[in-house]
């Protein structure tokens, strides 16, 4: 793999591109140079933000300059080689797929030509990986949905879509972890609890782990 690009973000931050599509093995030299940026910080970095496809890099100017900062990132990307495939943990979720729990599922089944049944067979076959944490704290961006389940946003958001919904968003499908605004289309819910601050490990998830979804009965969920 080539140099990837370094786009400046005002004066005080870069962006480094490696790709402009969601794909696991730009994902992988994403986590390549976060990590090593991070177990050898430059004088001068301030914070990491990783996402599917660049690695936002905030600097102070005053310490670390432009060109520096680009002979790094480059010296990086050369010694890495392209980044060594690494398996995260897997981690099993149970969701409670549709009704009060998954508002849209007919919504999506209507949509996609598909029943019900059908969704929640296909959106649990799967194994997805986490790409990135955001939106809300702990929010999973979760990506390998199966192409017969791509559909649209919500053309008006939700005020509120409650903590450990399901949803699907055209390419992604994701967790709320938090009561929080939404516009996915929402087809189940998890009792478990994706951010705890009661926790050592506060986020649930993280980029790299793997996700497969089980799912279960309105009463296992209140029993859970």
């Amino acid at each position: 793999m080539g140099h990837p690009k370094i786009l400046p973000c005002g004066d005080s931050a870069v962006a480094v591109e490696f790709g402009s599509v969601i794909d696991p093995l730009i994902n992988r030299e994403v986590y390549a140079l976060f990590n090593k940026l991070k177990a050898e910080p430059p004088l001068g970095l301030i914070d990491l933000i990783p996402t599917y496809r660049s690695l936002l890099v905030q600097y102070d100017p005053t310490v670390l300059s432009f060109k520096d900062l680009q002979k790094i990132v480059f010296s990086f990307s050369e010694l890495s080689g392209g980044a060594a495939e690494t398996v995260g943990r897997l981690v099993e979720i149970p969701v409670c797929y549709g009704n009060a729990y998954g508002p849209d599922l007919k919504v999506v089944a209507d949509y996609l030509h598909l029943t019900e049944e059908e969704i929640i067979e296909i959106h649990s076959k799967a194994v997805y990986q986490v790409y990135m944490i955001g939106f809300t704290p702990g929010f999973p961006y979760l990506g390998g949905l199966d192409p017969r389940l791509f559909a649209p946003r919500k053309k008006v958001p939700r005020e509120l879509v409650p903590a450990g919904t399901v949803g699907i968003a055209d390419q992604q499908t994701g967790i709320y972890p938090i009561d929080s605004p939404g516009g996915w289309q929402l087809i189940g819910r998890t009792p478990i609890k994706l951010f705890d601050l009661d926790r050592e490990e506060v986020f649930y998830l993280k980029p790299g782990d793997r996700v497969k979804f089980n799912p279960i009965s309105e009463e296992e969920f209140e029993h859970h």
